[in-house]
């Protein structure tokens, strides 16, 4: 009858928790914070570029159905900054899906540089077209007091959208930019 035996094998005893507590030179392995919800390929971090996208998208098609908007640079700069709003945030918006369908994490150091970066440029765009076309809009409502002559509702809803895509893209670029900045 052939009958396997067990095998002792000796096991090193881990280190006390006293000794490491009063060596300061512990050379112990960092723990990283977990994702914190609104980074890339989070659930937080989909929805806000969800956010960004449905903003950035109605202030572009807002500004660009009206029939007088080419006739000033800044609504023009407007459409510009948000149709590059559109597409980053839609891109990333298919990568964090892509992520989160295959549980894989977008933390590495070149993909969060590459977000910080590419965040900064769109937010920064679209609040400064957001701020520019705003003063317009207050230029032709307010002082020249022809809003009867011009699309103002539409000036006005579309740089507000523009706004509020810029408070959507603005946690997306803090997060990543901490992130980065804690390695």
């Amino acid at each position: 009858m052939s009958v396997s035996h067990a095998s002792v094998h000796p096991v090193e005893d881990p280190p006390s928790t006293e000794a490491a507590g009063n060596n300061q030179n512990n050379n112990a392995p960092r723990v990283r914070m977990k994702e914190i919800q609104g980074m890339p390929g989070t659930e937080g971090g989909f929805a806000l570029r969800v956010c960004q996208f449905v903003f950035a998208a109605t202030a572009l098609v807002v500004m660009a159905t009206t029939s007088d908007f080419p006739s000033v640079t800044a609504f023009c700069y407007l459409v510009a900054a948000a149709g590059l709003q559109c597409l980053w945030s839609l891109s990333l918006a298919i990568l964090d899906i892509y992520a989160l369908l295959v549980m894989r994490s977008l933390q590495n150091y070149q993909a969060v540089s590459m977000f910080a970066v590419g965040d900064g440029i769109t937010s920064t765009l679209i609040f400064a077209a957001a701020c520019a076309s705003a003063g317009i809009t207050v230029l032709i409502d307010n002082d020249l007091h022809n809003c009867s002559k011009n699309h103002c509702v539409q000036f006005e809803t579309a740089t507000a959208m523009a706004f509020l895509g810029w408070f959507a893209a603005l946690p997306s670029f803090l997060l990543n930019f901490w992130s980065l900045a804690s390695r």
